[in-house]
Parts: C-alpha cells; sequence; structure tokens
C-alpha cells in the first residue's frame, strides 16, 4: 500500500437561526491521523547517501525518504501544540560526559544534595551525588579495567574442580564439573587468541615506528613520500615495514596515524587478555561484589570515568537525547528530558551487584525509563537484577535493553542474554516493564537486520537503528559513529521518554506495548545474522517483526491516553 498523505477534516458549526436563545453549537474535533505500519510497495532509496544523510538517517521516514528510520520529525510535528513534562532517564552505563556541550543542559541535579559538603544530605546512603552514581569508583579520568564474568566463575570454582578427572567429581556435582570445564576451556582459549593478536600488532608498531623515526630522521621532514621510502628500502630499520609503508602512503594516510590505530590495537587486544586472566584484579571499590550488604553506598559520585577511552555511556546519552536544534553537534531523539547517571559498565563485563544496585538507583531518584545498553552471557547473581527488574515495575519504570551483539537467536538456552526478563523460558517473562532490542541498518531490504545483532522471537521486543549511529564522545565536545544494539536500545528509550513526557497517564506496561505494536512492518527475509547469505523471514526475529517508529508510537499512545 502506498503512503497517502491524510487531511484532516475540521468540525463544521452550524448556527441554527430560528430563535436566539436556542442557538446550539456542535463540538468540533479533529481527526487524528492514521497509524500506518504496512510499508507494502516502498521500495529501498537507491543511490549513494551523503555523509550528512548517513549521521542522520536515524530519525528519517520510510514513506517519505526511503529509509527505515523512527519517523521523528512527523512525531514532533504530531506534538507541537502540546507541552510536555520533563522526564528523568537513567543511564546505567560505563558514564556520562557531564560538560559535553551537547549534554550538559540535560543533566539531572539532585535537589536534595549539597555540593561538595561530604555529607549525604538527602539520607539516600550517596555522598554528594550530585548527578548521579559511580558504583565502580577510581579517580576522575581513571578506566574501569575488569574480568568476563566467565573468567570470574572459573577462577571461583577452580578450587573446587580445577585438575580433577569426573570420577572423583560428587554425582550432585557432575553438571557443574561440565560447566567448568567448558569455561574454562573458552577462558584459556580466548585468552590465548588475545595475546597472539596483542603480540603481532605489538610487532607491526615495533616495526612501523622504527621505520618512522629512521625515516624522519635522516630525511630531516616529519611527512614524506612513497620515493623517500624507496630510497632506504634496504635500510635494516626500513625492510620490516615495506610490507605496509607503501599501501599506507599511496592511500595519501599519515604514518603516525597509521601507527597510532595499531597501538589502539595493542591496547585492545591486551585489554581483552586481562579480561580472560584468573589473576587480574580491576576492582577498585573495595567492596566484596558477592555479598550485596557489603560496603553500602561504595563508589563515589564521579561520573565520567576514564575520558576517551570510555565513550560507551556518552555515546547512548546522546542518542537518547543530546539538546535538539541548538546548531552543533546532533539532536537526540527526546527533548525534554534530562539524565541521571548509574556507572555501573567497566571494560569487562559487569557485576550483578552493580546492575542491580544503579537501577534501583535510578528509580529511586525518579527515572522513569532506563536505558541498559550491556549485557554478558553469564549472571551467577541474576536474583538481585530480577528482584531490581521488578522493583522498577513497582514504580512503574520502563527499562529498555540491548539485546546483544553475538549475532545470536537468543530464544535458544544456550545463547541467553543477561540481563534478561525471561530466564526460564522464551514467552515466560517475570515482569512487563522491560523492552529489548535489536539493531538494524538504514538498508530496507536483506540486509535490514544488523550482521551482528542478536535476535529472538520471544526474547526480542523489536529492532531500531544500530550501525553507523552518529553521537556524542567524551573529551573536547567530540562526535562519532559507531554500532551496536547498544545503539539501538537508547533510540527505543528515547521514544519510551518521548511518550511518557506528552503522556505520563500512561504506565509502563503500556508503554511497552505501545512501542511493539506500533513498529513499521517489513515482511520480507533477511539476511541471518552470523551468516554470510543464509536467509530467514523478519517476522521471525522479534516478537511482531516491527521496526521502531516514533511518529507511530504517538499516534496510539495519544489514542490509548485518551481513552483512559
Amino acid at each position: 500500500m502506498k503512503y497517502t498523505k491524510l487531511v484532516l477534516s475540521l468540525g463544521v458549526v452550524l448556527a441554527l437561526a430560528s430563535c436566539k436563545s436556542t442557538q446550539k453549537t456542535t463540538k468540533t474535533t479533529a481527526v487524528r491521523p492514521a497509524m500506518i505500519t504496512s510499508t507494502e510497495g516502498i521500495v529501498a532509496k537507491i543511490g549513494k547517501m551523503t555523509e550528512e544523510e548517513i549521521r542522520k538517517w536515524p530519525h528519517m521516514d520510510i514513506f517519505t525518504d526511503s529509509v527505515p528510520g523512527i519517523s521523528l520529525d512527523k512525531a514532533y510535528d504530531f506534538v507541537k501544540n502540546k507541552k510536555p513534562k520533563t522526564v528523568i532517564v537513567g543511564i546505567v552505563d560505563s558514564g556520562v560526559d557531564i560538560e559535553h556541550e551537547d549534554l550538559k543542559n540535560k543533566i539531572w541535579t539532585n535537589p536534595k544534595e549539597i555540593a561538595g559538603n561530604g555529607k549525604d544530605d538527602d539520607n539516600n546512603g550517596y555522598v554528594d551525588d550530585m548527578h548521579g552514581w559511580n558504583f565502580l569508583g577510581g579517580e576522575k579520568g581513571s578506566a574501569a579495567p575488569e574480568q568476563l564474568e566467565v573468567t570470574r566463575l572459573v577462577k571461583k570454582l577452580s578450587p573446587k574442580y580445577a585438575g580433577k578427572t569426573e570420577d572423583q567429581i560428587a554425582e550432585a556435582d557432575k553438571a557443574e564439573y561440565q560447566q567448568f570445564l567448558k569455561m574454562q576451556k573458552e577462558v584459556e582459549t580466548e585468552r590465548e587468541k588475545a595475546k597472539g593478536q596483542m603480540a603481532f600488532y605489538q610487532d607491526l608498531y615495533n616495526k612501523i615506528t622504527a621505520a618512522d623515526t629512521f625515516l624522519r630522521k635522516k630525511l630531516g621532514k616529519e611527512n614524506y613520500t612513497l620515493e623517500d621510502v624507496q630510497k632506504y628500502a634496504d635500510n635494516d630499520a626500513v625492510k620490516p615495514a615495506l610490507m605496509y609503508l607503501p599501501r599506507v602512503l599511496s592511500a595519501g594516510k599519515s604514518v603516525k596515524e597509521f601507527a597510532k590505530r595499531i597501538k589502539n590495537g595493542v591496547d585492545y587486544f591486551k585489554s581483552r587478555a586481562n579480561m580472560y586472566d584468573l589473576d587480574f584484579k580491576g576492582r577498585v571499590t573495595g567492596d566484596n561484589p558477592d555479598d550485596w550488604n557489603d560496603k553500602p553506598g561504595y563508589g563515589n559520585n564521579i561520573v565520567l570515568g576514564a575520558g576517551p577511552d570510555e565513550l560507551h555511556g556518552t555515546h547512548v546519552a546522546g542518542i537518547v537525547g543530546a539538546q535538539r536544534n541548538n546548531g552543533i553537534g546532533m539532536n537526540g531523539v527526546a527533548a525534554p528530558v534530562v539524565f541521571i547517571v548509574a556507572r555501573a559498565v567497566p571494560d569487562g563485563d559487569e557485576y550483578d551487584k552493580d546492575v542491580a544496585k544503579a537501577i534501583r538507583y535510578v528509580v529511586d531518584n525518579g527515572a522513569k525509563v532506563v536505558n541498559m545498553s550491556f549485557g554478558k552471557p553469564y549472571s551467577p547473581h541474576s536474583d538481585w537484577v530480577y528482584d531490581a527488574m521488578k522493583y522498577a515495575a513497582d514504580h512503574d519504570v520502563l527499562l529498555v535493553k540491548a539485546a546483544g551483539n553475538d549475532g545470536k537467536n537468543i530464544d535458544l538456552a544456550e545463547n541467553l542474554h543477561f540481563p534478561t526478563d525471561s530466564p526460564d523460558a522464551p514467552n515466560k517473562e517475570i515482569t512487563d516493564n522491560v523492552v529489548t532490542v535489536g539493531a538494524m541498518t538504514r538498508h530496507f531490504d536483506d540486509k535490514l537486520v544488523a550482521g551482528f545483532s542478536n535476535y529472538g522471537k520471544d526474547r526480542v521486543d523489536i529492532f531500531a537503528p544500530g550501525l553507523e549511529i552518529y553521537s556524542t564522545v567524551p573529551k573536547d565536545n567530540q562526535y562519532k559513529s559507531i554500532q551496536g544494539t547498544s545503539m539501538a536500545s537508547p533510540e527505543v528509550a528515547g521514544v519510551a521518554a518521548l511518550i511518557r513526557a506528552y503522556y505520563p497517564n500512561l504506565t509502563a506496561k503500556e508503554v511497552k506495548q505501545i512501542l511493539i505494536d506500533s513498529g513499521i512492518e517489513y515482511h520480507g527475509d533477511v539476511i541471518k545474522p552470523g551468516t554470510k547469505d543464509e536467509k530467514i523471514p523478519f517476522d521471525s526475529m522479534s516478537k511482531k517483526g516491527r521496526i521502531l517508529n516514533a511518529y507511530n508510537a504517538l499516534l496510539l499512545a495519544d489514542k490509548m491516553s485518551s481513552e483512559k
């Protein structure tokens, strides 16, 4: 069905002239536009998009732009005559740059706390929590490296099972023993892979920097040409790098910048190796992460973290609600929002204790929507997180979470992605206030689903833009395009915040259903994540096979709100 612009019909006022005292007027009511979810007949955008268009694609409209964005301009046009309430959005993540030019005016300030007096003025257990709380601790600008949960579990179980054979294991412990062996193999294999990659990049970095140092000194200049390199091709300092330097220079790239990228590779794989190191110790808060009651109020009020090395939370916050139409950077989804920051996601796997306490913290401080762009395959204290989810539900708070980037069907028990609201069975939710989000691309064809995105007919609620997403990053008011279900989740959180801002009488449960039911449809086959060309129906990848649409969501919210 082709999209047809709907024209609002006006009521007609009828005057009865027979007697002035008996004149009546009929009530005029604007007709609400019809919600359109079908995309039958829509053809994907043809031709190359400009860089500026790509930066803005998540907010485009499928019916006018042939790009499956969330129709954000139409959404704002629909509510332009309505006055919204400000909604507090909790960002449970790696931290947020609260001084960023596009975010600084959108940061929540605790009205019950006096800044810098070293006291817990509001008696909530957190001292000087002016803009949120840092459950990871550490000094200002410090990183938060951590092990993966699988590594922590192997470390914990090693005294019980390491070096033992199955005949030495009690019958009651055999299932746990087999799980230990599986996890132990994963840790050992992945650590060796990471160490091997780190060694490769370190060797390459050494070769490039040695050649670069020699050439700059010999030539007396910072930048040099391919011809300059060829003059010294037989030199012992240059020869090992000859495989790479010509390619870099021929592409018009800087050798110095190339070396910097290689160093980033070294650092990345070093971090990965640490994540699988049984003896690596990252936690600095001094509490026992396996004891819920140990050191209440652990952490501090430094909500940024390690700046450019931990850009994730800042990027997420910008997607939700970077300041709109201020002539700089980019526009977030939701204008009427402020952020409360809970830094709980390290460079590694988050602790269940931190996640559960972070959810409770933002709920207690007034958040009505919480974005949770993180996840892991193991969750030893998942009961703490389930209780926090239910706590949020009891306080009418919507939790929006990323489906994960493993390219797997998370309906399958072996592919569970924590936190989850359906731990026991795919179609059995323990609470009704959690929205799980998969990632999609700007291509309205068989490449619609991002190749890394998790999916699931029962455990994934909706898909949203998650590839080539331009948003805020820390330090010097920067912006960057990155991808992940981590970027798709805040698109949904932003639309959820819009609904709660303009229709505050709707509950978290109702907002969740609106987000799912109002999405646009795509009934074609798409390339299955994790494969090269295998195809499956898009309808089978989430509950209703729908794509987030802000305009439709507000139309449906308006209807539901008026009927209450």
